[in-house]
């Protein structure tokens, strides 16, 4: 459809979208899931266009998508056990319609025709509800969208320039941060980060450069803590709609080993420019369904989720600019409450509740 960030879209009705589906209620691989039919008839705007994704089942980097879009919606995990990740959900264009302002156009001509006209294979609303799992050795393994990533995507290589053009078409990104991404992953390359001649000065002199133009820190810095040093653990019961403060990067840093990690959770490079900021408990996550195996897992800990706070995708390595927005996962250790009367001071940064930085990506 030519679809762009900030159209406005139409869900296609629900015998629309069965009649494209096959008998497990898939499109060209891609899962319909059941929360989506509550959609059916309304309009959106598009937030990314889903040309593109990152794998997260095989680690193996970027992944092709034909006809993928991102409306600003996700997934509640009610189809899925409780899942509590959230995911963004993927649509294909053939189950949406273009719209005017919110507003249907008379007389437009449906997406995907070709797609949207396939004759039904005898999908029915409960082929897609059974379709949400299917059981392994007595256990239940979950098939949503992100488990079956890799079946309806294709491998992308970091280096297809276009790429980076329909990033920039599509009004994903805009051409100020491809350039600064890109020259950020070139620099990467020629300082060699942690060559032991070129990397200590390299990453020096790009936190010198960035403090004095008030950019982001150079976001791979290893954690401080040694081998057999104990992570700190740090409980602050926090609750959806609660005011937090994320910790300076420094502060981070002494709370995680060389891999990054605090028992367990990775704190990743796309973090780092929100840290110094406030913003809004979403949620806690305590399970969500791992994405290479389709089982619920359950965190000893639970991790925060923040409004507006996602995965930019401005320092992932051969991905980049992927426009599934994940959320991030913090600890209470990287955290730290801000107190109802102070709430009033800090009302510039809590509007609007999605908050994010100046500038995800700040060469």
């Amino acid at each position: 459809m030519g679809l762009r960030a900030g159209d406005w879209v139409q869900v296609r009705s629900k015998q629309e979208i069965l009649a494209t589906l096959d008998r497990t209620g898939r499109l060209e691989g891609l899962p319909f899931m059941p929360q989506m039919f509550r959609y059916c008839g309304r309009s959106f705007k598009v937030f990314k266009v889903a040309h593109k994704t990152c794998d997260t089942v095989n680690g193996t980097y970027g992944r092709r998508l034909a006809g993928g879009i991102h409306l600003d919606l996700r997934c509640d995990g009610q189809a899925y056990g409780g899942c509590q990740a959230e995911c963004l959900i993927f649509w294909k264009d053939a189950w949406l319609k273009p719209v005017s302002d919110g507003l249907d156009v008379a007389g437009s001509a449906p997406a995907s025709q070709s797609r949207a006209t396939i004759p039904a294979q005898g999908c029915l609303e409960s082929d897609v509800l059974q379709a949400t799992s299917i059981s392994r050795e007595n256990e239940v393994a979950y098939q949503c969208q992100a488990v079956r990533l890799p079946y309806f995507t294709k491998p992308l290589p970091w280096w297809r320039l276009d790429q980076y053009v329909a990033d920039y078409v599509s009004g994903n990104v805009s051409l100020r941060n491809i350039f600064d991404g890109l020259v950020y992953s070139v620099y990467c390359k020629l300082t060699r980060a942690y060559h032991p001649t070129l990397g200590r000065p390299g990453r020096w002199l790009y936190d010198w450069f960035q403090t004095r133009r008030g950019g982001t820190l150079y976001p791979r810095h290893r954690g401080r803590l040694r081998p057999g040093e104990v992570e700190p653990v740090v409980n602050l019961n926090l609750q959806p709609g609660e005011l937090v403060r994320v910790k300076s990067y420094e502060e981070i840093l002494s709370t995680v080993n060389s891999q990054y990690t605090n028992r367990g959770l990775f704190f990743d490079g796309e973090m780092v420019p929100y840290c110094g900021g406030t913003y809004r408990v979403r949620a806690k996550v305590s399970k969500f369904i791992d994405e290479k195996t389709g089982k619920m897992r359950r965190m000893k800990t639970a991790a925060v989720i923040l409004e507006g706070v996602s995965c930019g995708s401005c320092y992932s390595y051969k991905r980049m600019f992927c426009p599934r927005a994940i959320y991030s996962w913090w600890r209470e250790a990287w955290l730290e409450r801000v107190e109802e009367e102070s709430k009033s001071r800090t009302a510039a940064s809590d509007i609007p509740s999605a908050q994010r930085p100046k500038s995800l990506v700040n060469f």
